[in-house]
């Protein structure tokens, strides 16, 4: 069995990619009548169109859960469907305690399958553990999130949020969810750790990958990029709109961490 660190780096260098694609299926995007069974093809055509190029996907569990039991099989189906070639990240966001979040993290890591999750740690230590205690599996604390708002809280307990997770890597499976939109606190946030980065905010939300890749030039085995909209949905959202921006973001990156 091989750790989570071990399948991040595993998988980054067999795909020559930090891509994550962003599954976020906003039904928005779609005819008012959407059937949760088109939305469901839909998001199978993006696995089928960025497989080569992604290390990651990360399917954001709103736009499952508001379908109700049939988001949840749509979410099994999902998971399959991607396989174990590519690292899974729940972007559930979950921040309960004590035996509550024993049971979201049976719940994505051995009914789901995936290979990590987010996490909010506002709650402290107990609201980490239960999803950080196998060394197989992953999990990504929110620490400097892209939108705007965030430095309201953020700015005064990010510091916490980073000796925290040092503190609790005993496995040396956390990373850190760090948005691209504000460079600064990239930087100050990078400054301090070498913990994997799962880095939000690249593409619709308007960070700059060039940046994003500076950054984190010395750490390319362990970061993963994060896009959604621009590649899930690129203009016509036909298979090969959804291929060329998910290459087009792939190539960029390569060749600026190649720098």
């Amino acid at each position: 069995m091989n750790s989570f660190k071990e399948k991040l780096h595993n998988t980054i260098k067999a795909k020559n990619s930090n891509l994550c694609v962003g599954i976020d299926i906003d039904k928005k995007y779609f005819n008012s009548d959407v059937s949760i069974e088109e939305l469901k093809d839909y998001s199978f055509k993006i696995v089928s169109a960025t497989k080569d190029v992604a290390a990651a996907y990360k399917p954001n569990l709103a736009f499952f859960e508001e379908w109700g039991s049939q988001g949840f099989l749509w979410l099994e189906e999902l998971v399959k469907e991607i396989g174990s070639d590519h690292v899974i990240i729940a972007d559930a966001k979950r921040g309960d305690i004590g035996n509550t979040a024993n049971h979201y993290a049976n719940a994505f890591f051995n009914h789901f399958n995936c290979d990590a999750i987010t996490v909010n740690p506002y709650m402290g230590e107990e609201a980490i553990e239960p999803f950080c205690s196998q060394e197989d599996k992953g999990v990504y604390v929110l620490c400097r999130t892209s939108n705007p708002s965030a430095s309201f809280i953020q700015e005064d307990i990010f510091e916490k949020v980073i000796e925290l997770s040092k503190n609790m890597n005993r496995y040396n499976n956390i990373g850190l969810v760090v948005g691209a939109t504000n460079s600064k606190a990239m930087s100050e946030v990078r400054n301090t750790n070498d913990l994997p980065f799962l880095i939000p905010g690249i593409g619709a939300q308007g960070g700059s990958l060039k940046d994003v890749i500076k950054i984190n030039s010395n750490f390319a085995e362990s970061t993963l990029i994060n896009v959604s909209r621009s590649i899930i949905f690129p203009g016509d959202n036909n298979y090969q709109g959804i291929q060329d921006a998910a290459h087009n973001f792939a190539n960029q990156m390569r060749l600026h961490f190649e720098r």
